[in-house]
């Protein structure tokens, strides 16, 4: 009882001195990792560190409050030790013995004069403005940290946005759109949460850093307990941190499946409906559910397990503290009570700001997966992207012409198209026909620009496609595919996409010209009726029609009809056909048909095979050849004329001449 305390033998040190090296290494983990993250190289780092120095007023409110913060935190437990002396029953403080208030005199004399129940008061007074000044400097640094990741995240969306419209078309499609929704879609928040998490580790670094000087100031030894005790909670962290990695990934990658599982069951509906796979579709959805809760339980496991541990600590370690502060502080003029009190609170406050650094660690290393799938979008050295720049294309004036053009999707796969040699003047049609695979869609992707030649080059009145502006070149154009995209909009603006300054009268001439102004007008809100996700409202044939209408408004250099015909009834194609012959008469078209009888006053006929042109010339011309053309028409004629033939009681005609309406 004499004040003093024993050192500890040498194998308690080798001990306590392994748990502290150890936790220091632990620690170091635990603490670095997350800053590691954010002033790495990755592409969400980078621009983490850019709006940091746009929003450098925001980073420096953030900074001072959480030193002000620290400060308050600090000063308070020192009011508390002299409030705690002066309960203990002290008659009189000597205020001129206290660290810092030496260097003012006057208050160190005005204090002492004073009473000592009137100098609690006033200590009192002094903790509680403390903890209002620290509560609202709190408020601000929250804010400020709030408000920086929201500026982040906006970029965030944006920049994730802008990534993949920048995407050349084949580099985009190699991804899964459930992949690229649910990385749009988490890709703010996770960002946002990145932040918090750093702000709210800084503030609790200069937390503790305060408790530790305090509990420095009343016992080093005392000190060296916190220490071990802190040190077991970091290296039981460190040891579940790699399984919470490990877990985060993998939680990150079933919901990229889910959501593109959703994604694709919604999509196709008719077909999982028309098939009888809704069951099915319905139990693999659940397969994968079942996983991630799996995965999510295992989840939970480990981020839970800190918390207990390091509540069960401090408890234990208090009561041996309580034990040994007889020794430690008995020797003290001061007594035991004030400074057990005082340290005992600075050790509890010191691990809540312990665990809420592993809190908040874990809640960053479980983003970690969410971040990397940012990152993989918006990496920019394993994509290629949209052709920037170039000559702006100012109309076509000649021709369109195709120099031993060859494509590969895939340097394993054989040439979609391969030594294409093909001229289209202004002003002609020019059709293409063949079997399906033959490379006919791929030979209008080239020419619209969502694919590059891998050989060969496509020249517009000579100058090369890739020396021109893509955007300007593919604005002069209108393309009708048969897989018609129509947006959650109202008809007149689907219309009037990529044409936004058309007027009504306009978008009415277009619809009238594609032979869907009937439909229209007898609609209940006519060209103002929202058509529903991707046009599901309409009938296969009306959305063609839309979409036909949507080209013939852009009054393009170039039309390229995909089968813009195939999803139409008899009628429907034949009112169609004396539209598009009536546009052509002034227009340059590209014509992929699959029907021989809608190209058969073509200009140019092209039969493609295996990717080649194999035979071009004339509907007469071919047919005199007696070759694959000539074969191709047989095959589609004789069909008809068998059923004409043998039905005449049924009223079957021609599918051209038929008179059913869709």
């Amino acid at each position: 009882m004499n004040g003093t305390v024993q050192p500890p033998s040498p194998r308690s040190e080798q001990g306590a001195a392994g748990i502290l090296s150890g936790a220091a290494r632990s620690i170091r983990t635990l603490l670095l990792a997350p800053f590691g993250r954010l002033f790495g190289g990755s592409p969400s780092a980078r621009l983490v560190r850019r709006t940091a120095r746009q929003e450098w007023r925001l980073i420096t409110v953030n900074l001072i409050t959480s030193v002000v913060e620290a400060f308050t935190e600090g000063a308070t437990f020192a009011v508390i030790f002299l409030a705690v002396e002066l309960l203990t029953g002290a008659t009189k403080v000597i205020w001129k013995t206290k660290p810092g208030l030496t260097l003012v005199p006057w208050l160190t004399d005005w204090l002492d004069r004073l009473p000592s129940t009137g100098l609690f008061l006033i200590l009192i007074g002094v903790a509680v403005l403390l903890q209002a000044v620290q509560s609202i400097t709190r408020y601000v640094n929250a804010l400020s940290t709030g408000y920086f990741g929201a500026r982040v995240g906006t970029l965030i969306t944006s920049r994730l946005h802008s990534q993949i419209l920048a995407l050349s078309f084949a580099c985009a499609s190699r991804y899964r759109i459930g992949d690229l929704l649910n990385t749009s879609n988490i890709g703010p928040r996770a960002v946002e949460q990145q932040i918090q998490q750093i702000g709210q580790i800084l503030v609790n670094l200069l937390l503790i850093f305060c408790y530790l000087v305090v509990l420095l100031a009343l016992s080093p030894w005392l000190l060296l307990a916190a220490l071990l005790m802190g040190g077991v909670i970091s290296l039981v962290q460190n040891r579940l941190l790699p399984r919470i990695r490990k877990g985060s990934f993998e939680k990150a990658d079933l919901n990229v499946q889910i959501s593109t599982r959703v994604t694709e069951d919604i999509q196709g509906l008719r077909l999982l409906h028309t098939t009888g796979q809704c069951a099915e579709a319905s139990h693999n959805l659940q397969s994968h559910v079942r996983h991630l809760e799996q995965v999510l339980r295992k989840q939970t496991t480990l981020l839970e397990m800190v918390g207990p541990i390091s509540s069960f600590l401090p408890v234990a370690a208090i009561g041996l503290i309580a034990s040994l502060s007889i020794l430690v502080f008995g020797g003290k003029s001061t007594g035991v009570m004030p400074s057990l009190v005082t340290f005992v609170l600075a050790l509890q406050r010191l691990n809540i700001r312990i665990s809420m650094v592993a809190n908040n660690s874990n809640a960053l290393v479980a983003n970690a997966g969410n971040l990397e799938r940012i990152d993989i979008i918006l990496r920019s050295d394993d994509k290629e992207f949209r052709r920037l720049g170039g000559l702006p294309f100012a109309g076509l004036e000649r021709e369109i012409r195709f120099r031993d053009v060859q494509l590969r999707y895939q340097p394993d796969l054989p040439p979609a198209v391969n030594q294409i040699n093909l001229v289209i003047p202004k002003g002609k049609v020019v059709a293409l026909v063949g079997t399906s695979g033959s490379g006919k869609s791929s030979l209008a992707d080239l020419l619209v620009g969502l694919y590059a030649p891998t050989r060969g080059q496509i020249e517009i009145d000579g100058i090369p496609l890739e020396s021109l502006d893509l955007s300007s070149w593919q604005q002069r154009l209108g393309v009708v595919s048969q897989d018609t995209f129509l947006f959650n909009a109202t008809l007149a603006e689907n219309i009037a996409f990529g044409t936004p300054h058309a007027s009504r009268a306009e978008i009415i001439a277009a619809a009238e010209l594609a032979q869907a102004a009937g439909f229209i007008t007898r609609l209940p809100d006519g060209y103002e009726t929202a058509i529903g996700e991707r046009g599901y409202r309409l009938s296969g044939g009306q959305r063609q029609r839309i979409s036909l209408a949507r080209a013939i408004l852009r009054n393009p250099d170039l039309l390229i009809l995909d089968e813009a015909t195939s999803a139409l009834d008899s009628r429907s194609e034949r009112l169609v056909q004396t539209a598009i012959e009536q546009f052509e008469q002034n227009h340059t078209v590209l014509v992929i048909a699959h029907r021989l009888s809608t190209i058969i006053n073509a200009d140019v006929i092209c039969v493609m095979e295996a990717g080649r042109i194999i035979e071009r010339g004339t509907h007469q011309a071919l047919l005199a050849l007696n070759g694959s053309y000539s074969h191709l028409w047989q095959q589609q004629s004789e069909p008809t004329l068998q059923i004409n033939n043998s039905s005449p009681r049924t009223g079957l005609t021609h599918p051209l001449t038929s008179s059913r309406e869709d």
